[in-house]
């Protein structure tokens, strides 16, 4: 390389030219666009709702907690980090899809007000599977707290997925999660899952609202027994110990199931989670 190419490097004479270890030019860098400055979300409050492992009805509960909390008054949004099991649009009969204007993707709305962004909401047909690595995953439920145009919103319910990997990490750590509500069922192995949960929002210094024990019982409906399907539960046990509040022990309920297959949650009334979803509203000032 010649002498007034290593003082000099003038664009004229290396500009297509690698760099070289003499020259501190970059000739092949590429500018990179500058990503547009956003506002951060208006929303008062952030709750997750989690789980140690999945098929304790979680999605259930984040969707009722929201119904709930709109019904009280407050204006509310779900965030579905589920992003390989989404769920949240089909219980809230969302058929329209989400749309953007290059900077911001708008949330798509229920019929009673409840602002919603899942990965259902973006892609062409609901059954395409995301196949995706974790931290692809994680990227994308920062993007929807970042790049969707939620307004102004009281609480943000965020149903993110079980265990304690990529994406609760993403959002414990990229969010202002101000509480989690930890959503169980009455087995034996739930209490080590449980306790999981809790040990890392505590790790993460994020506040636990509670624990909501879903499947806890059945009602028989011809003479109105209570039957413990899944044996007796140690939700007290386990909750007392672990210095939390149990915000309710929901039944089996066919009648919820099938409103949320349907797509009508938001005509579900269940008055075991509306006064949980008060208690977690009370402890978060709302």
């Amino acid at each position: 390389m010649s002498d007034e190419l290593r003082e000099g490097c003038a664009p004229s004479e290396c500009g297509t030219k690698p760099a070289c270890a003499e020259c501190s030019h970059n000739h092949n860098a590429q500018t990179q666009p500058e990503e547009p400055k956003r506002e951060p979300p208006k929303v008062r409050k952030v709750i997750g709702v989690v789980s140690g492992k999945g098929g304790v009805g979680k999605s259930l509960v984040s969707g009722e907690l929201a119904v709930m909390l709109s019904r009280m008054g407050y204006r509310v949004g779900v965030l579905d980090a589920d992003i390989t099991g989404p769920s949240i649009p089909r219980m809230f009969g969302m058929h329209d899809k989400a749309l953007g204007d290059g900077e911001y993707i708008y949330p798509v709305e229920t019929p009673k007000g409840v602002q919603v962004m899942s990965i259902n909401l973006l892609l062409e047909n609901d059954d395409t599977p995301v196949i995706w690595r974790g931290p692809v995953i994680a990227g994308a439920v920062k993007q929807f707290w970042e790049e969707v145009k939620w307004g102004e919103l009281d609480v943000m319910v965020i149903d993110m997925p079980p265990g304690t990997g990529d994406v609760p990490l993403t959002v414990f750590q990229s969010l202002p999660v101000d509480g989690v509500v930890v959503v169980s069922t009455p087995q034996d192995l739930v209490g080590m899952i449980v306790r999981k949960a809790v040990n890392m929002a505590k790790m993460m210094n994020i506040p636990v609202l509670g624990v909501v024990e879903n499947m806890s019982y059945a009602v028989c409906p011809d003479c109105g027994k209570r039957i413990e399907i899944f044996g007796k539960s140690h939700i007290a046990e386990e909750a007392a110990a672990l210095s939390l509040p149990v915000l309710a022990q929901l039944p089996f309920d066919p009648t919820a199931a099938h409103l949320c297959d349907e797509g009508e949650i938001e005509t579900v009334e269940n008055p075991l989670m509306a006064d949980a979803a008060a208690a977690v509203a009370g402890q978060l000032g709302l």
